[in-house]
């Protein structure tokens, strides 16, 4: 099993990420196993040369390596490690690698809402148990820092709860889709609102 959640702080690091293509491979070998250059152009609708180059840039990073089973255009590529973490454990980052990090969440936060709207507009097709199933929730709430720590400590270790599946499809209930939670607990700015 891959091992989860590298920490990311290099900027050329977050920056080599910070690309939807990209980030597009790195998720679908999260997702889907090892694949050729060509395999993912298909479901990306890009072509395998930009693919294969794209996958040559996060190699330099190690995001992917190349899996076992395959040379030239038919070498499939895999990730050695499942999930990424940046900018929140580390107390002061530097100007560039705030921005890098930026750039980094957007990506991710812009491919995150792409998903979510294209589940809504399918939501009607899906059978009623999966209609069901569905939660979008937003809440505000006043809060100390320990507070917070200790929601996203408890939201992070629910949203770890499964994570064997991605890459142990064993373990993988009958009737089982994959299924997106996005979560973030930050403090929030509302004009004329203070601190307590």
């Amino acid at each position: 099993m891959p091992t989860p959640h590298r920490r990311l702080s290099d900027p050329r690091e977050l920056n080599a990420l910070a690309h939807p293509v990209r980030m597009a491979l790195v998720e679908l070998l999260s997702v889907s196993g090892p694949l050729t250059a060509t395999e993912l152009a298909d479901r990306l609708d890009e072509t395998p040369a930009n693919c294969s180059w794209h996958l040559r840039k996060l190699a330099q990073h190690g995001f992917v390596v190349e899996a076992e089973g395959g040379k030239g255009r038919q070498r499939p590529w895999t990730v050695p490690g499942l999930g990424f973490r940046w900018d929140e454990e580390h107390a002061s980052p530097s100007v560039e690698e705030r921005r890098a990090a930026q750039a980094l969440s957007e990506v991710v936060m812009g491919r995150a809402i792409d998903r979510l709207r294209e589940s809504q507009e399918r939501a009607p097709e899906d059978a009623e148990e999966w209609r069901a199933a569905r939660s979008n929730t937003e809440m505000i709430a006043w809060l100390t820092a320990d507070e917070l720590k200790e929601m996203n400590d408890a939201i992070n270790a629910v949203l770890d709860r499964h994570v064997e599946r991605l890459t142990d499809p064993a373990q993988r209930p009958a009737g089982a889709r994959l299924c997106e939670f996005v979560s973030w607990g930050v403090p929030t700015y509302f004009p004329g609102v203070e601190p307590a």
